[in-house]
């Protein structure tokens, strides 16, 4: 036998191409075309074959270090003359061991962008080192993949071939096994994240979902998936409101049919005003995407909080009502919905929702869009604050409010544009309809 050193061959114009796994290791017996280590540049993914059969003896490179053009990998006692050193084409002839992988070798999820995740980087093993697949009988088109997805090819089942992991095989790992109509509906090909067992740490207790929790959960990550939502912060000065507010309140306590007052009729009513002046959040987008879908109604949701969960019943033709008459409806529909008595016809049709968490406090947050709808209003606690009136500071009552829209239908401008609208409306109640 003669010993050979064995280098990386012509591999086109890159240059330090890491080493993403070495097949190999000293002592192995090989036989010529078989794959030695793997290169991955960025257009393709290329497995350097032996020149010869022989054995492999000491190793040069691992896992992680870039290698370019002559660079010795290893040392091989050959079997007979050293075959001449090949040369890798740019464009792999089918009897090669190179493999490009284009970029639309990815899943399909049925969407014509892949599903690579922010910032992908091949999948680390320990100390930040590249994970080692040597050991895996798969292709380099799925070992690429499943760097790029971050999936460990150790935990994937596969159905191939003398055990071999095919492109299926990690389409259905990354699906959790779902088909693909599944995977889209629950999130377009994200990962599952992993099972634990819990009670490897301590006692645990598992109690099932309620019912409501388990309808609005899907609905809740669908909207949340494919929104590109962002939230407008502002303000309002609500002193005068809240003075007349429970003047009204008191009054609606001694009717001979009781009823109460707070603050979400005016912000219903106010809602209206202002959605009115900016048509674009009353709309949705049509189904194609390429359309504004403009609603000549005003149906306002509002969250209501249950033992089993947050419903969201709908005032309908709420530009048709007055506040005394919203606050009336809003009573009905929250003790229906603490009670589940709820319609589907009174929780559908809604243009827009407000959210309010006014009687637990916070100070901001972000509600997610309720899709097809293109915004949502977040309130919270109002709080007293000191204000400038331009000689001196007064406490005056504010009132958080978080405005969440749909960017791909609003811009900022328009949104800080109808925070403002909102706020002044509600600082002057003269701008209401009772």
């Amino acid at each position: 036998m003669s010993q050979i050193e064995v280098k990386v061959p012509d591999i086109g114009d890159f240059k330090d191409v890491p080493v993403i796994e070495v097949l190999v290791k000293p002592g192995d017996v090989i036989k010529a075309e078989d794959p030695l280590i793997v290169l991955e540049s960025d257009k393709a993914t290329m497995e350097v074959p032996a020149p010869a059969s022989g054995k492999v003896g000491e190793i040069m490179v691992k896992i992680g270090d870039r290698v370019a053009e002559g660079l010795v990998i290893l040392t091989l006692e050959a079997e007979g003359a050293p075959a001449p050193a090949p040369v890798m084409p740019a464009a792999p002839p089918p009897e090669r061991r190179l493999e490009p992988i284009a970029v639309t070798d990815e899943i399909d999820t049925g969407k014509p962008e892949k599903p690579v995740k922010s910032g992908a980087a091949p999948l680390l093993g320990p100390r930040g080192a590249m994970a080692d697949f040597s050991k895996l009988f798969a292709s380099p088109a799925v070992r690429r993949l499943a760097r790029e997805l971050d999936i460990d090819l150790t935990q994937v089942p596969a159905t191939g071939d003398k055990g071999r992991i095919t492109k299926d095989d990690v389409r259905k790992f990354l699906g959790g096994g779902a088909t693909p109509a599944a995977t889209a509906a629950t999130g377009a090909g994200i990962p599952e994240i992993p099972a634990i067992d819990f009670s490897k740490f301590g006692p645990i207790e598992e109690k099932p979902l309620s019912r409501i929790k388990k309808l609005s959960g899907p609905f809740l990550h669908r909207s949340w998936l494919n929104v590109p939502a962002v939230t407008q912060n502002d303000e309002a000065d609500i002193t005068d409101l809240e003075e007349f507010r429970k003047r009204l309140d008191d009054e609606g306590k001694k009717a001979k049919e009781p009823y109460r007052v707070s603050l979400l009729p005016f912000l219903v009513r106010a809602s209206v005003a202002v959605l009115k002046e900016f048509p674009d959040f009353n709309s949705s987008l049509s189904p194609s995407k390429d359309a504004l879908i403009y609603k000549k109604y005003w149906n306002i949701g509002f969250a209501a909080d249950t033992p089993e969960g947050l419903v969201v019943p709908v005032i309908k033709d709420a530009d048709k009502k007055g506040v005394l008459q919203i606050a009336k409806e809003l009573g009905e529909l929250s003790t229906k919905a603490r009670a589940g008595k709820l319609s589907p016809a009174e929780m559908s049709g809604a243009t827009f929702t407000i959210s309010s968490l006014g009687g637990i406090g916070g100070t901001s947050f972000s509600p997610i869009v309720n899709a097809p709808e293109v915004a949502i209003l977040g309130v919270v606690r109002s709080r007293m604050a000191p204000v400038w009136n331009g000689k001196e500071f007064v406490p005056r009552l504010m009132l958080p409010l978080s405005l969440s829209y749909d960017h791909r239908v609003i811009d900022g401008a328009a949104a800080a544009r109808f925070a403002r609208a909102l706020a002044m409306v509600l600082e002057d109640i003269r701008r209401l309809a009772l």
